[in-house]
């Protein structure tokens, strides 16, 4: 460690990456990692696999990948353990969602049988179009959270695992607002024990982890850690937290192409998005309540690239439609479309079409990778509380409370390299430039 760097625990003994939903996204992960650790593929579209990270200047030629340069854990040292509504092994619930051809899944099948949920703690009234029988039972909510953390010391122990980290990868909940309730632990506490209709089930997962001393990742749009009452309580108890919603098909393609609309001064007077899923999301996405939750995680991110108040002539009251429709033969290949209704020189029109054949999964696959990896090293970085830097990864980031998320996907990208330069006592890039003609 250099002396501007941060004392970082080595990543020794197993990591245990604890999954909230054994469904498409939790199986393909599993699945494809079991996979790499054979050879069988490649970890495409995992940053913290595949990526590089320049260092000094561009003439020095130091280019290392990201696992080399940061004490990452390795593929070989990963336990999987994983709570869902539903009994079924991850071999079987792979071969449900469709996603992976069953040839890839019978290379891999002893180690997906192995991985056999453990009950959910699971709310009906959060999931309207889903309905489960591998569902824990209890007096309140409290003792639910009490029995999730027995469950991680179980897992822990059973596994052999030095740490655990725990990746929310289940449902969209409907739409919640913040309340009362949700702004300090000892309201959150007191609800818990009053069994509050107020805490989504999301919300007890999260308080369990932190409670356990184990990060936690939201990949759902949900309200979950996203509240003073747990952000504080993160920072307490020295656990780092981040969220929220997975940005892998629509929403990545915004964060692509809005930064370069903004970058060339080129104006916008709408932006209309449609999707087209059949699985497991898509039927729950087709209630109402739960869309609402999806379209608030969706909407925010051209507002905030944009920024409309800095630049009226350019952005100002362009309309913005998102629009989810459940289709099944699709499966979890998700077709999203756009229609960008763009103007440039002297106010003259333009459109951009798009139209991405995405599989939803796949892309949400490498992010749970690498969010179970960076948290983990933030832990052992004593990092606490809202990871900010990893914003990359999500539609609707989590920031510090008054400041506004950083959507625009390239400027994501810096801050998270920089903070592993920070992290490791490297100088920060700039990207400036002038020292390369400096003649002195």
């Amino acid at each position: 460690m250099s002396e501007k760097g941060v004392e970082i625990a080595p990543a020794e003994g197993k990591l245990g990456i604890l999954l909230v939903g054994l469904g498409a996204v939790s199986t393909t992960f599993v699945a494809g990692v079991e996979a790499i650790k054979r050879d069988i593929s490649k970890p495409i579209g995992s940053l913290t696999q595949m990526g590089t990270i320049r260092l000094g200047k561009r003439t020095d030629n130091n280019v290392p990948m990201i696992k080399d340069f940061v004490p990452l854990a390795d593929l070989d040292d990963l336990v999987f353990g994983a709570w869902d509504i539903f009994s079924e092994n991850a071999y079987e619930a792979a071969l449900d969602a469709g996603v992976l051809e069953k040839d890839l899944l019978n290379q891999v099948s002893e180690q997906l049988s192995s991985l056999k949920p453990m009950k959910a703690v699971f709310d009906k009234r959060y999931v309207k179009r889903l309905e489960g029988s591998n569902v824990k039972e209890g007096k309140n909510k409290m003792e639910l959270a009490e029995q999730l953390m027995q469950d991680i010391v179980d897992f822990k122990q059973n596994n052999g695992c030095d740490r655990v980290v725990m990746v929310w990868a289940a449902s969209t909940e409907i739409f919640l607002e913040p309340s009362d309730i949700h702004d300090s632990i000892e309201a959150f506490e007191k609800a818990l024990y009053d069994d509050d209709d107020r805490i989504a089930p999301s919300m007890i997962y999260a308080y369990a982890a932190i409670k356990s001393g184990v990060p936690f990742a939201n990949g759902a749009p949900n309200l979950t850690v996203d509240i003073p009452a747990l952000t504080k309580l993160s920072e307490d108890e020295n656990v780092p937290i981040c969220g929220k919603d997975f940005k892998t098909g629509q929403t990545l393609m915004k964060t692509i192409l809005a930064p370069g609309f903004k970058s060339r001064m080129l104006g916008l007077d709408g932006w209309y998005s449609t999707n087209i899923l059949g699985n497991r999301d898509g039927e729950v996405l087709d209630d109402p309540e739960n869309f609402k939750t999806k379209e608030e995680s969706k909407l925010s991110v051209l507002e905030t690239i944009l920024q409309p108040d800095v630049y009226p002539d350019l952005y100002k009251d362009f309309s913005h439609v998102v629009r989810i429709n459940y289709y099944p033969p699709r499966g979890d290949n998700k077709e999203g479309w756009d229609n960008i209704d763009i103007f440039g020189w002297l106010g003259y029109k333009m459109q951009i079409k798009v139209d991405f054949l995405c599989r939803d999964s796949i892309l949400a696959a490498p992010l749970v990778l690498d969010l179970a990896l960076f948290l983990d090293l933030a832990q052992r970085s004593n990092l606490k509380g809202v990871q900010e830097w990893l914003s990359f990864y999500f539609k609707a980031p989590q920031t510090a409370p008054e400041l506004y998320p950083e959507h625009d996907i390239f400027i994501q990208l810096k801050k998270l390299k920089n903070t592993l330069r920070y992290l490791k006592g490297e100088d920060l890039i700039t990207h400036l430039g002038l020292e390369y003609y400096d003649d002195e």
